[in-house]
């Protein structure tokens, strides 16, 4: 068949196949979508998106993953670190749960899509080298940490703040720790101790999750865990509670009038900036600027308000829940008046409606049925908002599924091509964003399960997919009553596996810089929450200025001869003997603009501690590769050695430093007869130089000595 057909569709690999291998891909991916659906659930939760947007992107992202990409058992979909990076990447520009934060993630998830179909098809997967593994490691366990915390609200029942610092919402959560439903921490404990005593239970380790999410939604359904109603302003009988809602309301309002004139205003002016009228630019920048604080300024009003708004508890009216009735601060209804029993507090304020909660939280109504079609909302403004964030998001999601699949193809001996694999996740990534999905990625989880399972083919994420779209159809209903304190322990017990101080402490033990490169981006990335990407970026630049800084002063080594005939750097053995005839040096790393001038700095240096030699021996064996600006060293050192009496030798050059020294005419200019291919050949020929000289020199390999072959460190 055409390779270019394979290229374009490379699903077409797994063809022929047999009804066994088909067989075992049908079961591999049920259990899997066993695992994946309550987990999608909890992960969408994490994402600030319905729990129903986990089930979209576990359907079209796993399927075209698994069609486009090059591992046969890796599963696409929903994970908790892109969850948590999507929430970071959106958070600052919209509410969660809104339709304006769901339209942002759909355009999200299409740019990541873009980037990593474009990178592959392009063959540029070695981009995502740039991202060192110290980086990674402390980016993945300060995420992790933030998703632990992130859960603590549902699993407390406490409410908990929105601002530009993650840890500032976190600490005025644990003050408002005596506000704890116990109702909700009771369900939490009751499905952390359910799920680790069923993952204790061979029979049952693997669909743990799901029994615990059909047990914890039996009880929550039994005993009426979840209490919820709405209502208005006027609903409130005390004035001051009536007028802050109301005020609220107004600055909610006014913000989002002054947001769709910015975008609008940002329009007019890029027309103008394109058109060159300077003046008339500068004036629209100008109002844009005030509009801007004025927007934040009343933003800040609101969470402020919404903040003091939440802390209040109300009892209620006895009436049925579907109907808004009267509510009083606690402890403050009259005498006489009937209540329902519950204590209420204000979730959210939205277009004038509130929304109040009673009791649990549960996940409430999902749509039936599959995801439609939907275009995402195309906004310059808005694209260029989440440009930085939508490129960290595919390169970290890449990194994380490439690694996956190059450990299942350790084990399944299958060709992984990293491109193809990004071309495949781009794929998923973009029909998902027409299919309400946030961006998806490898999942260690769904992958270990589908390879213990037997998968042989991309068939089983086929057949996973298919299990998911059937939830969706006939089962939503009965996921109303599942609790959210469930899913945040879902998600607790599924980041606890990527807290790994024990790797913190080898990468340390490893590299001092690498070890303060990890706490670096660990810390950063704690402290700028929800600003995610501000660690990766902090990190990532840390790694690269330390590689410049090492390759700026390699290891230069002056060498002496040890007993064995060997040559040994006289730093670490400064015992060994030397020649006052011949100084001998070792270069360890490239010779390029960077670290010429510590080159020169150490062979001065040297030369200006040994005055009496005749010779300076370069061992070139550690020198990889040789630029303009390295070339012009070596002939300038030539020389400035040449004019006061001492020869330039080298050996051990490799193939293309000695064709860029062909090139410019610098190995004539050195001589052939100075550069040998290795260093005792060269200690011979300079040994019969200086003759009768250096007959006695302790540095001279003995007559019963052969010339060593290699240098030893």
């Amino acid at each position: 068949m055409n390779p270019l057909l394979y290229r374009l569709f490379p699903f077409l690999h797994w063809f022929p196949i047999n009804s066994v291998i088909l067989r075992g891909d049908m079961i591999a991916g049920i259990t899997g979508a066993l695992v994946l659906v309550p987990k999608a659930m909890a992960y969408a939760q994490l994402s600030g998106l319905p729990v129903y947007f986990g089930l979209y992107t576990a359907l079209v992202p796993a399927i075209l993953g698994a069609l486009w990409g090059s591992s046969r058992q890796l599963a696409t979909g929903p994970v908790a670190i892109i969850s948590l990076m999507t929430a970071a990447a959106l958070t600052p520009l919209a509410v969660p749960f809104t339709e304006e934060y769901i339209g942002l993630a759909l355009l999200l998830t299409l740019m990541v899509g873009v980037i990593q179909f474009g990178l592959g098809a392009f063959k540029l997967g070695a981009i995502v080298n740039f991202v060192s593994h110290p980086v990674i490691l402390g980016f993945m366990n300060a995420a992790a940490i933030i998703i632990a915390l992130s859960q603590l609200d549902l699993l407390l029942g406490i409410p908990k703040g929105r601002s530009d610092s993650f840890l500032a919402d976190i600490a005025e959560m644990f003050g408002n720790i005596g506000q704890t439903h116990l109702p909700t921490l009771a369900m939490s404990v009751f499905a952390l101790v359910l799920m680790l005593v069923l993952k204790k239970v061979k029979l049952l380790s693997k669909p743990s999750v799901l029994i615990a999410v059909v047990i914890t939604t039996l009880v929550s359904y039994a005993m009426g865990f979840a209490h919820k109603t709405s209502g208005s302003a006027k609903h409130f009988a005390d004035a001051e509670i009536q007028q802050l809602v109301v005020d609220h309301a107004a600055t909610q309002a006014r913000a989002k009038t002054l947001q769709t004139d910015i975008t609008a205003k940002g329009a007019e002016l890029r027309a103008l900036e394109k058109a060159g009228d300077v003046r008339a630019a500068t004036d629209l920048r100008y109002r844009v600027d005030l509009l801007k604080i004025e927007a934040d300024t009343l933003e800040k009003q609101a969470k402020e308000g919404m903040r003091y708004l939440r802390t209040l508890e109300f009892v209620r009216a006895d009436a049925p829940e579907s109907q808004a009735a009267m509510l009083y601060l606690a402890g403050k209804a009259p005498a006489g008046v009937a209540t329902d029993g519950q204590t209420w507090h204000i979730k959210k304020i939205e277009d004038g409606k509130m929304n109040l909660t009673g009791g649990g939280d549960v996940v409430g109504n999902i749509p039936a049925g599959l995801p439609s079609f939907r275009l995402p909302t195309l906004s310059f403004d808005a694209v260029l908002q989440l440009i930085s964030a939508a490129l960290i998001i595919a390169l970290v999601a890449f990194m994380e599924c490439i690694s996956m699949a190059k450990a299942l193809a350790a084990q399944t001996k299958q060709r992984i091509d990293p491109n193809q694999e990004l071309i495949g996740q781009g794929v998923a990534n973009m029909g998902g964003a027409f299919f309400q999905s946030y961006p998806a990625t490898g999942s260690f989880t769904g992958s270990a399960i589908n390879l213990q399972a037997g998968a042989q083919t991309g068939f089983a994420m086929v057949f996973n997919g298919l299990f998911v779209a059937l939830t969706l159809l006939l089962f939503t209903p009965y996921l109303y009553h599942l609790p959210k304190a469930t899913l945040g322990v879902i998600i607790l017990l599924a980041v606890t596996g990527l807290i790994t101080p024990a790797a913190l402490k080898h990468t340390w033990k490893a590299s001092k810089a690498d070890g303060l490169v990890a706490a670096v981006t660990f810390v950063v990335t704690l402290v700028a929450a929800p600003h995610l990407d501000k660690g990766i970026l902090i990190g990532a630049a840390l790694a690269l200025a330390l590689h410049l800084y090492r390759t700026m002063k390699p290891r230069v080594a002056q060498l002496g001869r040890h007993a064995d005939g060997t040559l040994r750097d006289i730093k670490v053995h400064p015992e060994l003997p030397t020649s006052e005839h011949v100084i001998v040096m070792r270069f360890d790393g490239q010779l390029y603009f960077a670290n010429v001038a510590y080159f020169e700095d150490m062979v001065l240096e040297t030369l200006a501690a040994n005055p009496q030699a005749r010779y300076l021996l370069v061992v070139g064996n550690g020198i990889n590769q040789l630029d303009a600006t390295g070339e012009e060293a070596i002939r300038g050192i030539h020389e400035r050695l040449h004019a006061v009496g001492v020869t330039l030798v080298f050996s051990g050059l490799k193939k293309q430093v000695l064709d860029v020294m062909r090139n410019t005419g610098l190995y004539d200019e050195i001589g052939e007869q100075y550069i040998f291919p290795g260093e005792e050949h060269a200690l011979s020929a300079i040994y019969a130089w200086l003759g009768d000289a250096a007959r006695d020199d302790r540095f001279r390999v003995a007559g019963g000595i052969q010339p060593a072959l290699a240098v030893k460190t």
